[in-house]
């Protein structure tokens, strides 16, 4: 094989490589992207709320704080979007978030603090995924609405691993 045959499959390979990558990324629909980011926003303030009442922990009332807010703002936002759209948007947390809440509940202490902070870890990975598939939407004003969250996401996961970290069986 000569050296423009290589370098030519080279780019096909490349090229293709890179198409594929593009669509990658699967998408969801504005209105399943609505309901479950609203959904897994609310859960997000009422599992902070309970963790503001239940952990006796500075650093997991300081993390649930940020949340609260961080995710209040999100919120009102995506409900400002979904209003436009005339979308509806969670007015209850999914039956999930509930269920986690619900173990949340029956902890207390310590204990509490690790299930809250573990909890936020997968909360936190389930939203960023759900975030990055609306990025790729063809609804542009949601998609800039995911891409604009996405770093704050991406912050909190890191807050909540280190949380993790700190409150791993104490």
């Amino acid at each position: 094989m000569n050296i423009k045959k290589i370098v030519y499959s080279s780019a096909l390979i490349f090229a293709f490589g890179v198409s594929s990558l593009t669509f990658a990324v699967d998408k969801i629909d504005a209105d399943d992207f609505v309901d479950d980011a609203s959904a897994k926003g609310i859960a997000e303030v009422e599992n902070a709320k309970l963790a503001l009442e239940k952990s006796t922990s500075a650093d997991v009332k300081a993390f649930a704080k940020k949340i609260i807010a961080d995710h209040s703002a999100s919120n009102v936002e995506l409900a400002a979007i979904a209003s436009k759209k005339n979308l509806d948007v969670a007015d209850d947390a999914e039956l999930m978030a509930s269920a986690k809440k619900l173990i949340l509940e029956q902890r207390d202490g310590q204990s509490f603090d690790e299930a809250y902070a573990n909890n936020q870890v997968e909360a936190h990975k389930e939203a960023i995924e759900l975030f990055q598939r609306a990025a790729a939407s063809n609804d542009a004003e949601l998609a800039a609405f995911a891409k604009k969250n996405l770093p704050g996401l991406q912050h909190h996961l890191q807050l909540a691993k280190e949380l993790a970290a700190a409150h791993d069986g104490k």
